[in-house]
């Protein structure tokens, strides 16, 4: 079995860390699955055993996050990026506009795609001030008459994420939630679509979780490809041609391990201790360290910061590396360092980290 001690400090921003306990889990049955004489990644998933474990993950799901009987859970491929399509496909019919709030490159990406299917319009944005804080609700600009209302819940890049959610009444609500799905609480009635690459939260990459009111599908565009039709899925428990097996048996695996950690109360407790113990890294340094997200808009995922100068942060990223820590630079995009502090990433590696951060500061100061 592997142990601890063989494994480095995963601050990974997708895929990213996964539950030890799950993968020695994987490791056990990777051969004979349930006494079945082969692996899952054998598997028909047709066969009963694949469909205990499959119905077994929606359910987790449903569980986990309080869903009320009128949502259905979808598992497609493709990630997020084809959801950003796929979403104004099915709901932006011509004559109504979809709003999007832009606080980030994923926010971003989204409302170019749904531009390319119908009409789009910005309902708030923060780049202005370089996507280092959360929208406040009363910046939400949109009509009662608009297709929905677009959000990314958590910002990989930036390292802001939503504290609160906007009622947004008859207007659906629809989320990116892939970089912090199933890291606290939060009341998932609000919202007519979810959706979340596994590779951050859930599991590996592969698999895509959709979370979809029944009354939003009934809506959707009828005309549109089999394949990019969410009726497709939801008509054949995700099961219309052959789904990604492996990633969801693993996504029922982790949903698990959520579960026996104590569900999403107890996460959030946890991932609130390992920010702030990150966090606390940076705001002590007097400088040495700043971080990206304004005080509110802060992220529990995804802790973003820069040291002074390029060089120094090379320098740094280079004394983690010989440290065993993996996955702190930033984005390409922004540079800087990120550490994504998961629901997987023990609290051990986020101590490790600040004592690190502490240390390099003193040798550099």
């Amino acid at each position: 079995m592997t142990t601890n001690k063989t494994r480095v400090h995963n601050f990974n921003a997708g895929p990213a860390a996964l539950p030890l306990e799950v993968l020695e889990q994987v490791q056990a049955e990777l051969i004979n699955f349930g006494g079945t004489g082969m692996s899952i990644l054998e598997m028909s998933h047709r066969s009963q055993e694949y469909e205990v474990v499959h119905n077994q993950a929606k359910s987790l799901l449903k569980e986990l996050l309080a869903l009320p009987p009128e949502y259905e859970v979808l598992f497609l491929q493709g990630g997020a990026s084809l959801q950003f399509a796929m979403i104004p496909m099915n709901f932006l019919p011509p004559g109504k506009k979809a709003a999007y709030v832009m606080t980030g490159v994923w926010s971003e990406k989204a409302y170019d795609e749904a531009a390319k299917v119908g009409e789009v319009f910005v309902a708030a944005s923060t780049k202005e001030d370089n996507y280092s804080r959360i929208p406040a609700l009363q910046e939400l600009a949109y009509g009662a008459d608009s297709a929905y209302l677009h959000i990314t819940s958590n910002n990989t890049i930036f390292g802001t994420q939503w504290n609160e959610f906007p009622d947004t009444g008859k207007v659906p609500l629809l989320a990116d939630m892939s970089s912090d799905i199933l890291s606290q609480p939060f009341d998932a009635s609000k919202f007519s679509l979810i959706y979340a690459g596994a590779q951050k939260n859930l599991g590996p990459a592969g698999v895509t979780i959709v979370i979809i009111r029944k009354d939003l599908l009934e809506q959707a565009n009828k005309n549109v490809l089999t394949m990019l039709r969410y009726n497709t899925y939801a008509k054949e428990n995700s099961l219309y041609n052959t789904p990604p097996t492996f990633s969801i048996y693993m996504v029922n695996l982790v949903l698990n391990w959520l579960k026996k950690q104590g569900g999403l109360e107890a996460v959030y407790r946890h991932n609130q201790q390992k920010a702030a113990v990150i966090y606390d890294a940076i705001d002590s340094s007097n400088g040495f360290y700043s971080g990206h997200a304004q005080n509110g808009s802060r992220s529990l995922m995804n802790i973003t910061f820069r040291l002074a100068n390029a060089d120094l942060e090379k320098k740094f990223l280079q004394a983690a590396k010989q440290a065993n820590f993996v996955g702190l630079a930033g984005h390409r995009l922004v540079g800087g360092c990120r550490a994504s502090a998961y629901n997987a990433v023990p609290y051990d590696s986020c101590l490790a980290l600040k004592e690190l951060m502490e240390k390099f500061r003193k040798e550099n100061s």
